[in-house]
């Protein structure tokens, strides 16, 4: 092995020795891999999603979902509308548990359509519901007017009967959705995809149904809408099966239905438990834990690429701790640790979109239900989604498992960009950044002359760009007002972020340092740091 290639292996190993000074500060060095992509996301990764739940859904004791359904939402807030507008474009997924006992009231029915009504022989409660064509036109008025690129999950057992257990057999129905795309095709709505059911899949929430009947009713979903969108230029893709991932009913599902029918995988993620789990904070700050979920989507990823990789993954539902999320918990800062950690991780393994449960609704909407103001995870989602590019960098670090560091090119400009969550409770982290070749970013500040900069002196070659230039870096540092993990405030560089007197949602403005000084991520804070000049060919 050349002396060059020995050098750089031994100053790579060198970068990732960790040094402590101080109680509480700790220096750490992350080495970013710029040459190749590990992953890819979607350009519009960031998703949420709007429920069908009415006003009498109730968990533990508390009903939080008021008129937050698509049936009722309150679609002139202008509140509303400037939070989804301050994406440019956010994808909206419609669907939930009673999305497969909604009737499209359009073309010749079968039964009468009336609204959801709480009954014990409904699934979850609740009797089948309707979406009435006026309702269908003012929710498409409001997509167009606010940029939303919209998924649509169609009820999937409709026509089927009910078995034995929670099991549902016999032959999907197609003619009412038929009807409904008619319609919506008539009167030139985008819908970019449709999902065929919720949580049927494997053993089933509520209810179930087989991998075949799945994977043959795919194929006629999949045939419908062709013939429905055959004189449009744009053919919506196909979703399924939106349930929690089973490897054996997932490779099924892809075998038996076979290449170019499903176009993505959609799995839900509830990871944190129960709402009203008492260790719900406990779980949100522990390392180990939140990583404990990795595997679900390296193992999505992995299914895909075996059984179907004319496919690509999506997580379809995700509210963090399920049964309406936690209350002063899901929709307080604390919960953007475990948002945003999943938004890296599940890019990591070519996830390519997230979506939120949900935009309003329960405990972990990011909008509160009754003013539209928008709750710390949206502002968390608004910042990954303008700074976030497509390719997904890889990552090494010296630092504890409680700084987790994700790295993407940056959005529609050059360099990268770094998200940090720290979440040590005592240790403020010192954070300098290396290409592996070169030092961008020192993580000392007491080191005018380093040992690395005296290397370098004597070996040239060693990083001469950017690093040596002395240009700013953007950093947008997230904190919870007053300190409280559970304030419903969010700070941005110590700035409340509020709506404006206006309404509007407020500049999300970074604050700026020389590119070279170290970047400082205190106690149980989240960071986003743009680094404009690092080399990364991958991003090219």
């Amino acid at each position: 092995m050349g002396f060059n290639v020995c050098f750089l292996v031994f100053l790579s190993c060198l970068l990732l020795l960790p040094v402590t000074f101080g109680s509480n500060m700790v220096q750490t060095t992350i080495v970013i891999d710029g040459k190749h992509r590990i992953a890819e996301i979607d350009e519009n990764f960031v998703c949420a999603t709007l429920d069908w739940w009415p006003p009498e859904k109730c968990n533990y004791d508390q009903c939080p979902w008021g008129y937050a359904s698509l049936i009722n939402l309150n679609l002139n807030s202008p509140l509303l509308a400037k939070a989804i507008q301050a994406f440019r474009t956010l994808r909206i997924r419609i669907g939930g548990s009673l999305q497969d006992q909604v009737i499209y009231d359009v073309g010749d029915l079968k039964t009468p359509c009336t609204q959801f009504n709480k009954t014990d022989a409904g699934l979850f409660g609740f009797s089948k519901g309707c979406l009435y064509m006026n309702r269908w036109d003012e929710v498409n008025r409001f997509f167009n007017a606010t940029g939303a690129i919209v998924t649509f999950g169609l009820n999937a057992l409709y026509g089927r009967d009910k078995l034995s257990g929670n099991a549902w057999g016999g032959d999907w129905d197609h003619t009412n959705a038929q009807d409904l795309m008619n319609y919506t095709v008539s009167k030139d709505y985008a819908i970019d995809s449709w999902e065929f059911g919720n949580e049927l899949s494997g053993s089933g929430i509520g209810a179930s149904v087989s991998v075949e009947l799945y994977a043959k009713d795919l194929i006629v979903l999949k045939d419908v809408i062709k013939n429905v969108y055959k004189n449009s230029q744009k053919k919506p893709l196909v979703l399924a099966p939106g349930g929690f991932y089973e490897e054996k009913w997932y490779s099924d599902l892809l075998r038996l239905s076979g290449p170019g029918v499903l176009d993505l995988v959609t799995h839900h993620i509830y990871n944190l438990g129960a709402g009203n789990d008492p260790q719900l904070v406990n779980k949100i700050l522990d390392p180990k834990y939140l990583s404990g979920i990795s595997g679900t989507f390296q193992n999505v990823n992995r299914t895909i690429q075996e059984h179907g990789p004319w496919a690509a993954a999506w997580v379809g539902e995700a509210g963090g701790a399920y049964n309406s999320g936690g209350r002063q918990v899901s929709d307080t800062f604390i919960n953007s640790f475990w948002y945003l950690d999943q938004f890296g991780m599940s890019s990591k393994h070519n996830t390519k979109v997230y979506c939120r449960q949900a935009l309003v609704g329960g405990f972990y909407g990011l909008l509160e239900k009754e003013t539209f103001v928008p709750n710390p995870d949206y502002y968390s989602a608004l910042l990954w989604h303008r700074l976030m590019g497509k390719g997904v960098l890889g990552v090494q670090t010296n630092a504890s498992e409680y700084l987790k560091a994700y790295v993407h090119c940056s959005k529609g400009r050059a360099g990268i960009t770094l998200l940090l969550i720290n979440l040590s409770k005592e240790t403020t982290f010192a954070v300098g950044v290396s290409n592996g070749v070169k030092v961008v970013l020192q993580a000392d500040p007491m080191k005018k002359n380093s040992f690395l900069e005296a290397i370098k002196r004597k070996f040239s070659w060693v990083g001469k760009k950017a690093s040596d230039g002395y240009l700013n870096r953007e950093e947008y540092h997230l904190s919870p007002k007053d300190g409280d993990l559970r304030s419903k405030i969010m700070l941005l560089n110590g700035i409340p972020l509020v709506p404006t007197v206006t309404g509007d949602i407020p500049n999300l403005e970074p604050v700026r340092h020389g590119v070279k000084s170290p970047v400082y991520i205190n106690p149980l804070t989240i960071s986003f740091i743009v680094l404009p000049t690092f080399d990364a060919p991958a991003c090219s």
